[in-house]
């Protein structure tokens, strides 16, 4: 049914008229830029839900589309194997296809067909964003928006567009030196944003070695 409405198929509106999707499935958006563990972060994250809070997940990861080919280049799914056989954990790359934003063209519809078919959440993970991409933030319920210490020099110049969106940061590969300058700087960031429904909290992540899941999933 994906491949059929991420490619306009004939049949794939019909398809989309007759489902129902399920509106209490979380769907959670993972964003932050390039280089950032975005990847990882997500794989460890459906491995630590689905074993500690038993539920089924899946995985939308949106991969920049081929020049040559016009299709996804399938590196996130790479990145994935070690659910390959989770019968629990649902992966599936979509090629941006020239969409901006981080998402692809038809993610929206293809986030509909996952809540009608008996997940119990559902984990995006964009392309590497910039400023101005943050379509992400219509379509979750929570955005996480992951950096590294090594982003410290540039909170001043993507404050304004990507990290307004977050709900939730997260300082990923935090083991790596000035990580803690940077949770510090971007706790007292979001303390200066925060509303009176809700301050962003900061969570430190290893993902690679499966530090920090536990509070990030909380």
């Amino acid at each position: 049914c994906i491949s059929l409405v991420e490619n306009d198929s004939e049949g794939s509106d019909s398809i989309l008229r007759q489902i129902h999707p399920r509106k209490e499935i979380p769907v959670i958006g993972i964003t932050g830029p390039p280089g950032a563990g975005k990847s990882t972060l997500v794989s460890a994250l459906a491995g630590w839900i689905s074993a500690h809070q038993k539920l089924n997940v899946a995985i939308l990861a949106v991969d920049p589309t081929s020049p040559f080919t016009k299709g996804s280049l399938l590196g996130d799914r790479l990145r994935m194997t070690e659910h390959f056989n989770n019968p629990s954990i649902f992966i599936r790359s979509l090629a941006t296809r020239g969409a901006l934003g981080g998402l692809s063209a038809k993610t929206i519809e293809i986030t509909d067909l996952i809540k009608a078919a008996g997940f119990d959440m559902i984990l995006i993970e964009t392309v590497g964003v910039g400023q101005s991409e943050i379509e992400i933030a219509s379509l979750a319920d929570t955005t996480v928006v992951v950096f590294v210490p090594e982003s410290g020099d540039e909170i001043q110049t993507i404050k304004s567009g990507v990290m307004e969106i977050a709900d939730v940061f997260v300082v990923n590969k935090a083991d790596r030196d000035g990580a803690i300058s940077f949770h510090k700087n971007l706790v007292v960031l979001a303390h200066t944003h925060a509303t009176a429904e809700w301050e962003t909290p900061v969570v430190k992540t290893v993902a690679s070695k499966n530090e920090g899941l536990k509070e990030l999933a909380e």
